[in-house]
């Protein structure tokens, strides 16, 4: 036995689930995760586990393999990526050998305080998870106990490693339209890193990564993921070593000074872990972001049908044709009204495009002669609730406020800027500023009965420094979330909505301030349907906006059927982005069937378990939401593109009562076309509904109609008793 070895573990997740890390440290240096693993037996010594995993040297290595602890240090001998990168002002590094000091263990967390006396340097490594949570959230803390002021180019959040049979990994990248594209890849040997400096998580860099072995399935399979939550300025890691080993780190991606006597954190990491396929991550997350994460003013209240005026009016407000809006989309079901850009400006500089104003948020009163009230009023009477378009952080150049203030702007003398939407950001790290945005909010919120911001932000940082020419991304995203934090103290019954010129602004940070995302500007429902069926993967449908578009999508210029936009709006937080005079009766029947279908089930279709099952081809993406006592189900079967087969396969569920029988409808029996459906004679069409069991269901499974592209197949279940 090694007396100079010391172990823990940490035994995460709820009664369904368990997970175990082992944690050994040697001469008390900063541990290394020997085990990440399923749980391990109560009885297990865990010395035996730290010595077994030792490796063996072969000839023309060094005489000892250096740690890959839970932050890497360059002074332990360390060559590939280290978890910190210090070095004092005059370029010396700080070659740090950090000792453990005190480990404080609890049955939900465990942190590991060490410190470098050589440096002044401490540090403390945090891993906790909440009481019913299956989802690890670990983050680093870096001290300065010395008098030497520190450039901190680096540091990340602890180290975990991977398991080293995972070869496969899935991140994501996109653009503008084109958000959560999945990107998988082989894990080889080097550093693979992934960086965003814009000021929000930019389209193309959505901060996770998800690892397991090929082919990453649905329903089967072990897995790994992590979500890094300071997404303003971020940079993820996956590093493969020449022995073997592999890392994963997370951090701040902006250099940063620790000043004697002060300290600096990582950000967050959350993790989750699964034997059974990407579904069982996917509710990891969403639970911990249904409980821990997103704060609704109403936990009991269901997600209203949202509609926003934006592609019916654009710049063009006048006040009659709004309210006839309402009314229009009061009466096929939506519950809130969402006045987008265009309300503010003054008589003299209008809001008529997006090349002027932002930052002049007062109310136009040439539009709106006597305010917002009438408008709000109307909406109310409908029984609708409102919300209201804002952008904070920007600014035109032609405003009243840049003209008063140009040096509230983040455009510095005569040097060159990129323009982004004819815009500029705001210098948030300037308080006057912060200062002046939140008595503007404050002033339309407390005047009016809002209860709703969408929060856009329309473009990147560059030259992302403050007016002393210092760089400001963190402290600018700081203040941001303060700001955020600020109106929601002062309006605790206002929801927020973060955009992001759709989703370039997702993470768990923006989440604990705002109530809802948009997904992306794109309402294509069959872009969306692929979209969501990743989005799915770390944020529960109740979270994000789908909205039913116009019936040719200007970001596509396809056209689509009402029913396919509507049903794929149902499996997110459903609204209307459209103009309702374009509407036929076909279509508003159609519309109006789906939004009631939705209130019907929302309720339990939000607090239940949502599944993506695995199927033949991969344009056939099917949804299921199964209710928390399994004692109902929606399945949402979509075709995307002209089936390959000359007809179709069976759907097979999952997360059922397999000794219950269910009683299942084809809800859309009217969208079988017969020039792709021809002869079908089945019991779900023939029928009313079919009797199966939950053991049928998983093993034989549910056969669809064949589809024309851009369909969805929806079809019910719940449980009742045979005759």
């Amino acid at each position: 036995m090694n007396d100079a070895l010391q172990a823990w573990r940490l035994d995460l997740g709820s009664d369904s689930f368990k997970h175990t890390l082992v944690f050994a440290s040697s001469n008390h240096e900063l541990p290394t995760v020997v085990y990440n693993g399923p749980l391990l037996p109560a009885s297990t010594r865990l010395q035996d586990i730290a010595e077994h995993a030792i490796r063996p040297l072969p000839p023309g290595t060094l005489d000892q393999l250096a740690p890959l602890s839970l932050l890497p240090e360059e002074g332990q001998g360390f060559q590939g990526y280290c978890g910190l990168n210090v070095t004092s002002i005059d370029a010396r590094p700080a070659l740090t050998q950090f000792r453990i000091q005190q480990v404080d263990e609890s049955v939900n967390s465990i942190v590991f305080h060490a410190n470098d006396n050589a440096t002044g340097l401490s540090v403390s490594l945090h891993f906790s998870f909440a009481t019913d949570s299956n989802v690890l959230k670990t983050h680093t803390e870096l001290h300065n106990t010395g008098s030497t002021r520190w450039r901190v180019d680096w540091l990340s959040v602890p180290v975990l490693t991977l398991d080293e049979s995972f070869d496969t990994l899935q991140e994501y990248r996109g653009r503008w339209t084109q958000e959560f594209s999945p990107v998988v890849t082989d894990i080889r040997t080097g550093v693979h890193l992934r960086e965003s400096r814009r000021a929000r998580t930019g389209h193309d860099h959505f901060p996770a990564m998800i690892a397991g072995t090929a082919p990453l399935a649905w329903t089967h399979g072990a897995a790994a993921a992590m979500h890094f939550d300071y997404s303003d300025v971020h940079r993820t890691v996956l590093e493969s070593l020449p022995d073997g080993r592999r890392q994963v780190q997370a951090g701040i991606a902006e250099t940063r000074w620790l000043e004697p006597e002060s300290s600096l954190h990582s950000g967050n990491a959350f993790w989750a872990f699964s034997q059974h396929g990407l579904n069982d991550l996917a509710f990891h997350y969403q639970q911990m972001v249904k409980d821990h994460i997103v704060k609704l003013p109403d936990p009991k209240a269901v997600r209203h049908v949202n509609y926003n005026c934006w592609e019916a009016i654009y710049f063009d407000h006048d006040i009659d044709r709004l309210k006839a809006l309402a009314t229009s989309a009061a009466n096929v079901g939506a519950e809130r009204f969402v006045l987008d850009d265009g309300w503010f400006g003054t008589n003299a500089l209008p809001r008529d495009d997006d090349t002027s104003t932002l930052g002049d948020w007062f109310i136009d009163t040439n539009k709106y002669p006597e305010g917002l009230t009438p408008l709000v009023e109307h909406v109310n009477s409908l029984g609708m609730r409102f919300g209201i378009w804002f952008e904070p952080e920007m600014v035109n150049l032609n405003s009243q406020l840049a003209k008063h203030r140009p040096d509230w702007v983040l455009k510095h003398g005569d040097a060159k800027h990129i323009e982004g939407r004819q815009q500029f950001l705001l210098d948030l790290t300037n308080p006057s500023v912060v200062a002046y945005l939140f008595e503007c909010i404050d002033a339309i919120l407390s005047e009016h009965n809002i209860e709703y911001i969408k929060w856009d932000m329309n473009r990147d940082a560059t030259r992302a420094v403050d007016a002393q020419g210092h760089r400001s991304l963190v402290r600018h995203s700081d203040a941001v979330h303060a700001l955020m934090a600020k109106i929601r103290h002062a309006h605790p019954k206002v929801e927020i909505e973060s955009c992001a010129s759709g989703g370039g602004r997702i993470d768990y940070r923006v989440l604990k301030n705002t109530h809802r995302v948009w997904l992306s500007d794109s309402i294509d429902a069959r872009v969306r349907w692929k979209m969501q069926s990743e989005a799915f993967l770390f944020l529960p449908p109740s979270v994000y906006g789908s909205h039913v578009g116009a019936e040719k999508v200007h970001t596509s210029a396809r056209k689509q059927p009402m029913s396919f936009r509507a049903q794929v709006a149902m499996t997110g937080h459903m609204g209307i982005e459209s103009d309702m005079d374009e509407l036929d009766d076909a279509d508003r029947k159609t519309l109006m069937r789906y939004i009631e279908l939705y209130k019907t089930h929302r309720q339990w279709m939000h607090q239940g378990r949502q599944y993506r099952l695995d199927t033949v081809h991969k344009d056939n993406l099917t949804q299921q939401f199964v209710a928390p006592q399994k004692n109902q189900f929606l399945v949402f079967a979509g075709c995307i593109d002209i089936p390959v087969d000359e007809t179709t396969a069976p759907l097979r569920l999952v997360g059922l009562d397999p000794d219950a029988d269910y009683e299942v409808s084809l809800i859309n029996k009217d969208d079988i076309n017969p020039l792709a459906t021809r002869i079908f004679p089945h019991p779900l069409i023939d029928k009313p509904f079919a009797l199966m069991s939950g053991a049928q269901l998983m093993q034989q499974g549910i056969i669809p109609p064949f589809p024309m592209p851009d369909t969805l197949w929806v079809f019910y279940g719940t449980q009742r008793n045979r005759d």
